[in-house]
């Protein structure tokens, strides 16, 4: 996606920010992108600045300045907020329209504009006060990352099959055992494979070293003896699709549901992110040290990574048990003092 044609020199200056200066990811930029965009459509709509009726998405913002910035008020952005949570259209491609975004997305869009605004008064000093430096986020409801568990991620690796079997179970070996991201997995190159580690680019270009334990260098090496069959040395990608081209995160996606449906798992309840889950877990419930699991996953904040500390629940169970009441049973009261009891009632 090209912002730089489709977004006012303002909103220009600050995205460019983000991808020169603070090291963020294209995709990364183009959520920032599309979450101002929107909120400046519809606060052309709700000023009447457009035509009543007119479509969101048909609204152009190659008009917006620093007067119009400035002038955002904190009512509007909580209007806004309300938009977002009430009359949001979620899929426009669904025959039954869904309405209103998760508090979690709404989170992320109103934490963008914040981001906006401390950019123009503290970096760009195009501002002198913040409009929105009060604003509150959505509350997010606090949910436990779903994992498969042991046997099941081994009924999902025993479930591969097909003509692309040992570049998926490869895949999946990846996710289950080093718990990167999709986006992580379908970047590598061959160059960033070596004998006992994967060179890893991560969220905001940030590099770093995972290390392969002998299942997934063993599934690397099959996956490489017969991709050597199918594309030669001119295609850098790791892994490549039936098309000899790198494999897109839409075909990982499919693959693993379709893995999961002939797992015999809910492919409803789990996704590629869910592998990266459960790796995660399945690391800490077998001694992994959650400063170590931060630099595997590569969360650039130990509170990322603490969520899985959550899911492992055998140090609460034994916090339980060692409890002093933990092996506590009343005394049973003799035939007498029972009789005195029951006559008192």
């Amino acid at each position: 996606m090209d912002y730089r044609n489709q977004s006012p020199q303002i909103l220009r200056d600050f995205l460019i920010y983000h991808e020169t200066i603070k090291g963020h990811s294209q995709a990364t930029v183009d959520e920032y992108f599309l979450d101002l965009r929107n909120f400046f459509r519809y606060l052309k709509l709700e000023r009447n600045l457009v035509a009543r009726g007119t479509p969101i998405n048909d609204i152009s913002i190659m008009d917006v300045d620093l007067d119009f910035v400035r002038s955002v008020t904190l009512n509007e952005v909580y209007d806004y907020l309300a938009f977002l949570a009430r009359d949001r259209v979620v899929n426009q491609n669904s025959r039954y329209k869904e309405y209103g975004l998760s508090p979690t997305t709404r989170a992320r869009k109103i934490a963008c504009i914040r981001s906006f605004y401390k950019y123009l008064t503290v970096k760009a000093k195009l501002l002198d006060e913040n409009p929105v430096a009060d604003l509150d986020s959505p509350k997010v409801p606090k949910t436990l990352p779903r994992y498969l568990t042991l046997e099941e991620s081994q009924q999902l690796l025993n479930a591969v099959d097909g003509k692309n079997k040992e570049r998926d179970y490869c895949i999946l070996c990846i996710f289950l055992n080093c718990g990167l991201r999709i986006s992580e997995i379908i970047s590598l190159n061959l160059s960033d494979v070596h004998a006992d580690s994967l060179r890893v680019v991560g969220k905001g270009n940030k590099q770093r070293v995972v290390y392969l334990n002998e299942s997934t260098a063993e599934a690397i090496n099959r996956w490489l003896d017969r991709r050597r069959q199918i594309v030669g040395e001119y295609e850098p990608a790791l892994f490549v699709s039936n098309r000899r081209t790198r494999m897109s995160r839409d075909t990982v996606h499919v693959m693993v549901k379709n893995t999961l449906l002939r797992a015999g798992l809910d492919a409803s309840q789990y996704s590629s992110h869910k592998l990266r889950h459960t790796a995660a877990t399945l690391m800490l419930q077998n001694g992994v040290d959650v400063r170590t699991l931060q630099e595997v996953l590569g969360h650039e904040h130990l509170n990322t990574t603490q969520i899985y500390t959550h899911v492992d629940n055998s140090q609460l169970r034994m916090a339980a048990a060692a409890n002093p009441l933990a092996h506590f049973e009343p005394e049973k009261k003799n035939e007498v003092q029972q009789e005195l009891l029951e006559s008192d009632e």
